[in-house]
């Protein structure tokens, strides 16, 4: 989902820690070497990085596009290949009957089996394109904020593996328990409260 759309789905984190100095300079290279392969002509089924966020087909960091005002502005892009059951189905069947008929035999082991099925999956995979879906971030650096523009489960963890390993920092996601913890002028007294709270069951 992208930042100029209609309608967004919105999720916000905390971002712990800071970038080695210079700041531009670390997240230009960490940007640069997580950035999304193209596996259209490859074997693999997914593919994870970041892309530019005014083009999300262009992986060019090196002219600091992704810096707006104060914010760093780029985009989590997910590659994915799906196959129909159906397209495995046959071309593994079709692929058994001609082993079975070269080698005159009338079963195959569960190696061989699995083999050929593995063979069709890497083969298939070569000859289809990825569907890219594409989300788009705003980290705040200075206020250690990020707007991460989707609430998919699946996106959203996505984002935080690639972010800790691609900057070495974590993300907290802000809920109203996480909000009150780290963004509110809270007391130690009234932090060792919060920290004590259980969660109320409304129903048995």
């Amino acid at each position: 989902m992208g930042i100029l759309s209609s309608s967004v789905s919105i999720t916000q984190y905390h971002v712990e820690g800071k970038i080695q100095d210079p700041v531009l300079k670390s997240v230009a290279q960490g940007l640069k070497k997580q950035s999304v392969e193209e596996i259209d002509n490859a074997s693999s089924d997914k593919a994870v990085g970041w892309t530019c966020f005014n083009d999300p087909f262009n992986i060019d960091f090196d002219k600091g596009l992704f810096l707006i005002g104060p914010h760093f502005v780029f985009s989590l892009r997910i590659d994915k290949k799906s196959i129909p059951a159906k397209v495995v189905q046959k071309h593994y069947s079709l692929e058994m009957n001609k082993r079975l008929k070269t080698s005159g035999r009338e079963f195959l082991s569960k190696t061989e089996k699995k083999e050929i099925k593995d063979h069709i999956i890497h083969l298939l995979n070569l000859r289809i394109p990825a569907t890219p879906n594409i989300y788009d971030l705003i980290w705040n650096y200075e206020s250690n904020t990020l707007w991460f523009f989707s609430n998919l489960k699946s996106a959203n963890e996505e984002l935080e593996t690639l972010f800790t390993r691609t900057f070495k920092l974590k993300l907290i996601r802000l809920f109203p328990y996480t909000m009150a913890n780290l963004t509110s002028p809270l007391s130690d007294k009234q932090k060792t409260a919060l920290a004590l709270l259980t969660p109320t069951r409304f129903m048995e």
